[in-house]
Order: structure tokens, then sequence, then C-alpha cells
């Protein structure tokens, strides 16, 4: 059926049920798993006052960015190999996180996507957006959505 799963997190505790489900699922059909997290680039709207390094912001965003994915990533690798799993991850920095899911999906050959969806509706889903829809809308794998926790209200 699947044999290889793209499980997509952010961090959050939404995600986490994405990938939580994502494991149990490979766990039952003894499939592979990519993990994987996307740090959006930093974009900065301000001249150059005050002694203030630009550049030197950006290169302290993104050491901050790679350790956060390298810890994050480092847990949930334990948490799949306790499940008897094979497991990859990946840090994509410096990506729109959709289109980071999208290409990664195809170019390793995933058949099946399993991430996460907060939920939103209507003008607060127009607003925020939605990275599962996107993925969603733009994947030629499968993209199983997992709910949000209706009690988390």
């Amino acid at each position: 059926m699947f044999t290889h799963m793209l499980l997509p997190t952010d961090g959050s505790e939404i995600a986490a049920k994405g990938v939580e489900k994502g494991i149990d699922l490979a766990t039952r059909l003894g499939a592979k798993i990519t993990i994987i997290t996307v740090s959006e680039p930093l974009i900065l709207y301000v001249g150059a006052e005050g002694g203030w390094n630009a550049a030197s912001a950006m290169a302290d965003y993104d050491e901050y960015q790679a350790k956060t994915a390298a810890a994050l990533l480092l847990a949930l690798r334990k948490q799949a190999e306790a499940a008897a799993l094979n497991v990859e991850t990946l840090h994509v920095p410096k990506a729109q996180p959709a289109d980071a899911i999208v290409e990664t999906a195809k170019s390793r050959g995933c058949d099946l996507i399993v991430m996460a969806s907060h939920g939103r509706r209507g003008f607060r889903r127009l607003i925020l957006g939605s990275q599962t829809a996107e993925v969603v809308a733009r994947s030629s794998a499968p993209v199983l959505v997992v709910p949000p926790d209706p009690s988390q209200g």
C-alpha cells in the first residue's frame, strides 16, 4: 500500500498530532518515514540605523532555526526508532513550507504525506493561510490530513 511516508512538522502541538498518527500508520504498514521541518526565511524591512547589523541578525536567526530544527528532528527520530521504523529526517532552511513539502515528497518518492491541520475556517483561514490546504492542492502524492482535536477548542 504505502511504503514511504512524509511527515511534516513545525514543532507545534498540532503538528505533533500529525507526526504521531503518521508514525502509528507507518508502524502498522511497515513503511519508511521521512520527517521534515521547514524554516521560513527571515525578511527584514528596516534601514541600517543605530549600528544594527542586518547580516548579523540574519545569521543569528539562521543559526537559531538550525539548532531548533536539529533538536526537534532528533527527538522525533528517537520516537520513530522506538517504534522500530526506518526513518530519515530533513531540515529545509529558508523555504516556504508547502513548497518544500511538495518538492520533498516528489524528490524522495514519498507515496503519502501525513500532516495535521489547524482547522481554521472562514476569515481566519484566509488571513492566516493554510500550508496543509496548499499541500493538498499541489501534491501529486495523496495527503492524509489529521484534524485538530475538537476538545482543544
